[in-house]
């Protein structure tokens, strides 16, 4: 697979356990989606960005899903794509910028919840980040998804594991909208450590292993389980995923427009964009 190419889990500017954390969550996702996901078809210079002046170096993987007949054939649930992608910065202050993120989407055949992870670290000792799996129903109105994919399992305790760390604070983004998006045992929070050290102990000791049995639960009941999606329910999905993609891609595209031109150069940004919009059905 494409995205456990050395250039993306070996991340060259985090500490051992980034990156450790990383490839675990990668290699496993890699072993159950690969047959179904089509390789990464972005230039090379749009996949991996470098400019060591500033300096700032990116990379950028997204992997469509791979028709191979009907549905109904399939013994597992069919990923729509998969992207993958870290930036690394220097700040004005001096200090480095590194975000890392790895998220699933999942197509009309299934109902299942998206997977995401991501870790935005501006210094050794300050860190957000973001564990969910996003729901794709309203939990309101079908409270046997709810239960199904989040009171059923251990997510809950597992955020709460987290969450119980001295050094945790709860973190929330300022789109509102972006809060609307996540399930009720969401991860999202921020750490501030007094040494790096202890980030990296809170990474290696509790982050990690709470990452890779949340992977662990979306591998087995989001993609190993059948879920059955009448016509009815492939349009609600249909409507209700166009419009977070279309939301999120309005995100993406104001980040791009205001950030990338100056990092990448235009015309790398405008193709980027462009994949992304392909990805996301645009």
């Amino acid at each position: 697979m494409d995205i456990t190419s050395r250039k993306y889990t070996d991340f060259p500017f985090v500490p051992a356990p980034h990156r450790n954390l990383m490839a675990d969550l990668v290699s496993p996702m890699e072993n159950r989606l690969d047959s179904q996901l089509k390789p990464c078809t972005l230039p090379s210079d749009v996949q991996y960005y470098y400019k060591w002046e500033l300096p700032w170096l990116a990379l950028f993987q997204i992997r469509p899903y791979l028709f191979s007949g009907p549905s109904y054939l399939s013994l597992s649930a069919k990923v729509d794509f998969v992207l993958g992608s870290w930036i690394h910065s220097m700040l004005p202050t001096g200090g480095e910028l590194n975000i890392i993120r790895l998220s699933a989407y999942m197509d009309t055949s299934t109902d299942s919840p998206n997977f995401l992870i991501e870790l935005i670290q501006s210094s050794p000792t300050s860190l957000v980040f973001l564990l969910d799996l996003p729901p794709r129903k309203d939990l309101v109105l079908y409270p046997e998804y709810l239960n199904t994919f989040y009171e059923n399992t251990r997510l809950e305790s597992l955020r709460q594991t987290i969450e119980k760390l001295p050094e945790v604070q709860p973190y929330y983004s300022s789109a509102l909208y972006v809060r609307c998006l996540a399930s009720p045992t969401t991860t999202t929070i921020q750490i501030n450590t007094e040494g790096a050290g202890r980030m990296e102990e809170i990474i290696k000791d509790h982050i990690h292993p709470v990452a890779k049995e949340v992977l662990g639960i979306w591998l087995d009941r989001c993609i190993g389980g059948r879920r059955n999606v009448d016509e009815a329910g492939k349009a609600y999905l249909e409507k209700r995923d166009r419009v977070i993609k279309t939301k999120c891609l309005e995100i993406v595209e104001s980040d791009i427009g205001s950030l990338f031109p100056r990092l990448f150069g235009p015309d790398t940004a405008n193709r980027l964009l462009e994949a992304i919009r392909e990805a996301y059905g645009e």
